[in-house]
């Protein structure tokens, strides 16, 4: 034992060595997260009629760059003010996704991060009253515990009043396209600078492929869609779009010149806001355009004979079709007391034909029509006699 004894300093000197060591590992305590879920950076806002849709980005890392664990409610907020500073009534929640954290959403990649959306729908009396100005919204992110770290970004839409869509919306295939027609309104008048058109859209149901086509006014409630595609399959709406002349507000215009004897006097406006807002759509209209349209009766035929010196012929001429979708034409002849026959086989593609066929001492009627790309066959052109002389 004796032997040993020198070894017990060494051993107190490690003992305490691992002590020190075990303290110096220990840093301040972390206080505990919040919970706050970052406020949406992305809002944006699309009104449509008296709905208001708007559109965020769920949060998924909290104030303190934590991943939202307890994801609460997403309060709405509206306000007539431009620049909104807390939410004194707010106009609906959103509750937080069921059954799958946000966090774990966004592991799915970054452009599959979680979407919300909300749909407002404006009074009526807040419309009316205040027809010049914008609406803000902003919304909410809350924890559990209904906090939040403040609004997302702000954005504003216009409080315009709309109108409904017009009546008796109808379209019919027409042989040069489709006629659209509905029946004017008595649209309101105001003090504001308030005024409407109507806007049509067609939707292609073969490509999904959606246009705006023309925006139109009364008193002649018709429009022509020119631009179709025959064998299709379309669908047409339309919608009253509100304009007006939003309260002045003075920002950056482009100065204006005017030359006042040798002096140019410069001029900085103030500017006026436009706000533009589509009404509800009407019901759609359905319509395939079938073409059973025949193009139009070529005119100005003319039969000419040729012949001394070689063998006679008959020289036929007429005015070319202007219908975009011609096929060709058909060619034919009669005689006297007989009933007309096609001459050509296949479409003529020139509005030309000779016909060598022709017999010395006899006389011919000619008439020609035009042929569409899918086969439908205009009526027969006015008749063109020629006689062929005995040699």
């Amino acid at each position: 034992m004796k032997s040993l004894r020198h070894l017990a300093p060494a051993c107190a000197a490690l003992a305490l060595a691992g002590l020190l060591a075990g303290c110096a590992s220990v840093g301040a305590p972390v206080p505990p997260s919040l919970e706050l879920p970052k406020p949406p950076t992305d809002l944006s806002a699309v009104r449509k009629g008296s709905k208001v849709y708007l559109f965020w980005t769920v949060p998924t890392r909290t104030t303190d760059r934590h991943s939202v664990r307890r994801p609460g409610p997403t309060r709405i907020c509206r306000s007539l003010a431009a620049v909104m500073s807390e939410c004194d009534t707010p106009v609906g929640n959103v509750p937080p996704a069921v059954g799958a954290e946000p966090a774990a959403q966004a592991e799915t990649g970054p452009n599959r991060k979680p979407q919300a959306e909300f749909a407002d729908t404006l009074p009526s009396d807040l419309q009316q009253q205040n027809p010049t100005r914008m609406v803000t919204y902003a919304v909410e992110a809350l924890n559990r515990d209904a906090r939040s770290a403040g609004f997302s970004n702000q954005v504003q839409v216009s409080l315009v009043p709309t109108q409904p869509p017009p009546a008796n919306f109808q379209a019919q295939v027409i042989s040069d396209g489709v006629l659209l027609t509905w029946e004017c309104e008595q649209f309101p008048t105001t003090s504001h600078n308030l005024h409407f058109t109507y806007r049509i859209y067609r939707r292609s149901l073969d490509t999904g492929a959606d246009a705006k086509l023309a925006d139109a006014d009364c008193p002649v409630p018709r429009y022509g869609d020119r631009t179709i595609q025959w064998q299709k399959s379309y669908e047409y709406r339309i919608t009253v779009v509100s304009f007006v002349d939003l309260e002045p507000k003075i920002h950056p215009c482009p100065v204006r010149e005017r030359t006042v004897g040798d002096t140019i006097e410069m001029t900085i406006p103030t500017c006026l806001d436009v706000a533009m807002v589509e009404g509800d759509d009407s019901a759609s209209q359905k319509v395939f355009t079938n073409d059973i349209y025949p193009p139009g009766v070529p005119t100005g035929l003319q039969a000419v004979f040729s012949g001394p010196g070689q063998a006679p012929f008959v020289d036929l001429l007429w005015a070319p079709d202007t219908d975009s979708d011609l096929a060709g034409y058909n060619v034919y002849r009669r005689e006297e007391g007989t009933q007309p026959a096609r001459m050509n086989g296949g479409l003529v593609k020139t509005p030309a034909y000779r016909d060598s066929n022709v017999t010395p001492g006899k006389a011919y009627w000619y008439s020609v029509s035009a042929v569409d790309l899918r086969g439908n066959e205009s009526a027969r052109s006015d008749e063109a006699s020629e006689s062929v002389p005995q040699n």
